[in-house]
């Protein structure tokens, strides 16, 4: 079964490394096929392994090579196929190798066809790597990688200033957060002496509990900069410069999740510490209703759908940070479905109107289409958490946990939030699809997506339906190596309640926004008010950032600039150069040719040496 691991992970490498060979040529149709194909191959390879796992109980290990053997210090480049990272190995080749058959429709007229799928590529192996690795020093490798490749990706059409600013935002908010994960890693090994897992894990129950907390919360300051958890959360949004096929993968369904992989990889350390695992639950809850509230008067489409990500991204910390690691890392799985079949379709409604992505400007769209209109709809359900659509079961779960933690007010949070992801789901379907339509017919011609764009988004969609249903498959799969967590303070009845209180409030969410967004939306005049512009301006934290942080460092940078660059070392270098020049100009003589110089100069020179001989042998 080796071979899988190799051809799992290898596959999309030489994919990418193909497709860089054309990159400056025209579009070549072959790079999007050929990529599509070795990440079905690496899908293939994957499921194959998950079968294995599933059928057999045993994990699988490799190692490449050495990497590192410095004294004490030795880290192998070394793989493992366990329960927990099959099952992500499994959502990151399936998701992928539907988003690169979506793209080869949708970037069919971008001259920069060949350099995307280099790029997409790559992100997969990277991403493979982050979560395939055995150790955090791999682990860190496949982070980085995935971070350099998103911003290749968000800023691929770098011509426009707003791509290459987010960008720059995302690879320097990552930065903060991976210099918190870098710490953590010195840490683990300055106390363990050892980087890998099996021997880490085993080992942090001996640690002090200061110490364990000062690594559990550096650890997790790294996946608070990929997952973009509040204050590090402001790029997500702006990375929606990029293709929109980036945003369903990178941003929906893979590189978002690594921290909350990260989390769950690390849930020996965390059991450990529960109250940083409270904390983590507690800014989870935040997040998700932060970011919930920021999605109901957006108005950009892919920005709507961020902001979704964002919020769900809170659910699974919040499950991860109170102990249902299996519960997180099962959200995670229905909702990489879901929403990437969102993102996929936001990309066809982007090409069917030109690239609008203003919903004012929409409406209507369910004629002419219906095959996208179906589709994203289905997926709407799906994140408003009906039955028995995959949302429901995995984030009913989430809810559960809250409840039986006794974390009342975290489930009252998570609980209003589903009302209102519910409501802002319908909003976005409402006034795309269903609504009043708002747009010319001599300006626009909206049309459905080629067939097999809609062939790329169905497998997706119908795991979005049916993934949940496999619930009790699922759990007792991936706790052969996680912790058991079940509801024991519970009832029957309660779980039952609670399960019918959840769905009360989705449906009602669902119900309020056909209704309201039927007729019209809301009055003009709530958008001159106070909590709208609040929203809209998604809480002036990007202003406060910008008047205290931005401007500062700028400011600060352009006095070092000319004060200390400009003044002291440019004028210390030209100085140098200066004197170097004289005392060449003044040297120059010596090199005359003159052969009676150049003996009065050797005799000086021997009567230097004797001088100088005579001096040191004298002290």
């Amino acid at each position: 079964m080796e071979k899988f691991i190799y051809i799992a992970l290898f596959a999309p490498l030489i994919g990418s490394l193909v497709a860089a060979l054309f990159s400056m040529q025209p579009k070549t149709a072959f790079t999007g096929w050929f990529t599509s194909f070795m990440l079905a191959v690496s899908m293939y390879a994957s499921l194959n392994l998950l079968h294995f796992v599933y059928t057999t109980d045993i994990s699988l290990s490799i190692t490449l090579f050495d990497w590192m053997v410095v004294g004490s210090l030795n880290i192998p480049f070394g793989f493992v196929v366990d329960h927990v990272s099959v099952v992500m190995m499994t959502v990151v080749t399936v998701v992928s190798t539907m988003v690169h058959i979506h793209s080869i429709g949708y970037m069919d007229h971008d001259k920069g066809f060949n350099r995307y799928f280099s790029y997409l590529s790559a992100f997969v192996f990277s991403m493979l790597v982050l979560v395939m690795s055995d150790n955090f020093a791999v682990l860190f490798i496949g982070w980085e990688g995935v971070g350099v490749c998103s911003w290749a990706l968000i800023g691929f059409w770098y011509h426009k200033e707003s791509a290459t600013w987010a960008a720059n935002e995302a690879f320097i908010m990552n930065r903060i957060g991976d210099l918190g994960l870098l710490l953590g890693m010195f840490l683990i090994y300055w106390h363990i002496g050892s980087l890998q897992y099996q021997i880490v894990f085993a080992q942090v129950s001996t640690l002090e509990t200061s110490t364990l907390v000062w690594i559990g919360a550096l650890l997790f300051l790294g996946a608070m900069g990929k997952s973009a958890q509040f204050p590090l959360h402001t790029w997500l949004a702006d990375a929606m410069e990029g293709p929109t096929p980036v945003s369903a993968l990178i941003h929906a369904a893979t590189m978002v999740t690594a921290g909350v992989y990260l989390v769950v990889r690390s849930n020996e350390l965390y059991a450990l510490i529960p109250q940083v695992g409270y904390a983590i639950a507690c800014l989870g809850a935040f997040v998700a209703i932060f970011a919930a509230t920021m999605a109901l008067v957006n108005n950009d489409m892919k920005r709507i759908i961020a902001y979704s990500t964002l919020s769900q991204l809170g659910y699974m910390f919040v499950a991860a940070g109170l102990g249902a690691y299996w519960v997180a890392l099962f959200h995670l799985a229905t909702h990489a479905f879901f929403k990437s079949v969102l993102f996929l379709g936001a990309g066809n409604v982007m090409h069917a109107m030109d690239d609008e992505l203003d919903i004012r400007k929409m409406g209507g769209l369910h004629n002419k289409m219906k095959a996208t209109s179906i589709i994203m709809t289905v997926a709407s359900l799906a994140l408003a958490g009906i039955f028995p659509l995959a949302g429901f079961f995995s984030k009913d779960k989430i809810l559960e946990v809250a409840f039986n933690a006794n974390a009342t007010v975290l489930w009252a949070i998570l609980w209003i939030t589903a009302g209102l992801t519910a409501f802002y789901s319908f909003r976005l379907v409402m006034k795309i699809f269903f609504g009043e339509q708002n747009y010319s017919d001599e300006e626009f011609h909206p049309h459905e997506a080629k067939n097999f764009v809609i062939a790329a988004m169905i497998p997706l969609a119908v795991l979005a339906v049916i993934a949940g249903m496999f619930e009790e498959s699922f759990v007792e799969f991936v706790t052969k190596i996680l912790p058991t967590w079940e509801a024991h303070n519970l009832t029957h009845s309660t779980e039952i309640s609670l399960i019918l209180v959840t769905s009360g409030v989705a449906i009602f969410g669902i119900l309020v926004a056909v209704f309201k967004y039927k007729n019209g939306g809301f009055d003009k005049s709530w958008e001159n008010s106070a909590i709208y512009k609040l929203l809209i301006n998604q809480y002036y934290i990007p202003k406060i950032y910008d008047v205290l942080i931005s401007k500062p460092y700028y400011a600060i940078s352009v006095w070092i600039w000319k004060n200390i660059e400009i003044k002291i070392i440019d004028s210390l270098i030209d100085g140098l150069a200066h004197f170097a020049n004289k005392l060449g100009v003044a040297a120059r003589p010596i090199q005359s040719g003159n052969l009676s110089s150049a003996l009065r100069l050797m005799v000086f020179g021997l009567i230097l040496g004797l001088v100088f001989a005579l001096v040191l042998s004298v002290l």
